[in-house]
């Protein structure tokens, strides 16, 4: 199957490029699956559409500040990294470097009263490529880093030391991970502030996403309070946002697609949760892509953690999601490929040519659409 036929024209205006003002004032598009009818809503209309006993799957995922800049240490030239994912054993390093690595944070370790080592995969933006084992250093001084692998488009794996947890410096000196197609041409802080609040959903716990979910971004408490009282139960699971999700398609044909892995976790109380909805006859309604690859991801319902590199395309059928709440996705992209696997490509780009035409706000800070 060609990537072209999950194309679709979008005019530049409607690519949101910053929230609405209030999150429950997203518009929000019905797509009934059964009958191909489209109607228009807003997010705080979803209560209409879920009851007893349906459950909503929501990815708890946090978005950590991991756009960092810095510069080689040699040389001054500017870095921008993105932060992916900490590794344990990163891969294509080779041990001699590893152990040269480990002695330079031992010899760290004696000028410093505290010391803090982590090992990140990165994609990296600068003039000049840095080679294996030179160094970095990053957020106005507070770490440094060292290169361990350079891998293609971008990839990289570092080695990065810093005298606090890293953490800490992020949240000083990182910037909220928006994707390229949403434009920050001033950065100041009022507006970094705002991105970090808006960016990430009210229910977010666990650390360590590279992108938020964005379908849960048009939750509120209020909504949910609603709905509990209607008897819709919620269940969290988590998927660490990464490349996996917004590595765009570059491929002809979708079949030669790499998808990168995402880590992902189900508590035994998510699981017994979504287990029971779906044994009283409720409908698993999942929020965002990244619930979809999760819960499509799982053998059975259970307590169960691990990665997952799955890609759903057409034709494809669906184990454990009945319904979707999802964002608007980029043309030729594997979100668009999932949702197009669910309600049918041609539906769902009649849909697309809808929103289009409604003026729908597009990508990560706009509306969002309920696939039934």
């Amino acid at each position: 199957m060609k990537t072209d036929l999950f194309n679709y024209d979008l005019p530049p205006e409607l690519i949101a490029q910053h929230p609405p003002e209030r999150r429950e004032l997203a518009r929000m598009m019905v797509l009934h699956r059964d009958s191909g009818l489209i109607e228009h809503k807003t997010i705080s209309d979803i209560i209409d559409y879920l009851y007893a006993p349906d459950v909503l799957v929501l990815n708890n995922t946090k978005v950590i500040p991991a756009r960092v800049f810095g510069h080689k240490s040699a040389s001054g030239g500017k870095v921008e990294l993105l932060l992916l994912e900490e590794v344990t054993e990163p891969e294509g390093c080779s041990h001699e470097l590893l152990e040269k690595s480990a002695s330079l944070s031992q010899s760290a370790l004696s000028s410093r009263s505290t010391h803090h080592t982590q090992t990140w995969k990165v994609l990296m933006k600068t003039s000049r490529r840095p080679k294996v084992g030179d160094e970095l250093t990053l957020c106005s001084g507070k770490a440094k880093a060292t290169m361990l692998y350079d891998g293609e488009q971008g990839e990289a794996v570092l080695k990065i030391d810093s005298d606090r947890p890293l953490m800490e410096i992020l949240d000083e000196e990182g910037v909220p991970p928006l994707p390229p197609y949403i434009s920050r041409k001033e950065q100041t802080a009022e507006q970094i502030d705002e991105d970090k609040k808006r960016y990430q959903t009210v229910y977010a716990s666990e650390p360590g996403a590279a992108a938020a979910p964005t379908a849960g971004l048009h939750f509120t408490s209020g909504i949910f309070q609603t709905l509990e009282n209607q008897g819709v139960s919620k269940a969290e699971l988590t998927l660490h946002v990464g490349l996996g999700t917004f590595r765009p398609v570059s491929a002809e044909i979708i079949t030669d697609h790499k998808m990168h892995y995402e880590r992902y976790a189900v508590s035994e109380e998510a699981a017994k949760t979504i287990s029971n909805a779906k044994q009283a006859g409720g409908r698993v309604v999942a929020v965002g892509s990244t619930s979809v690859r999760t819960l499509e991801s799982l053998p059975s319902i259970e307590k169960d953690e691990g990665s997952t590199n799955i890609f759903i395309y057409p034709p494809y059928e669906f184990q454990n999601v009945d319904a979707i709440l999802t964002n608007f996705h980029l043309p030729k992209s594997t979100l668009l490929m999932m949702m197009s696997a669910f309600a049918g490509r041609e539906l769902m780009l009649k849909a697309y040519k809808t929103a289009v035409q409604e003026k729908y706000r597009f990508f990560s800070y706009g509306d969002c659409m309920l696939i039934l």
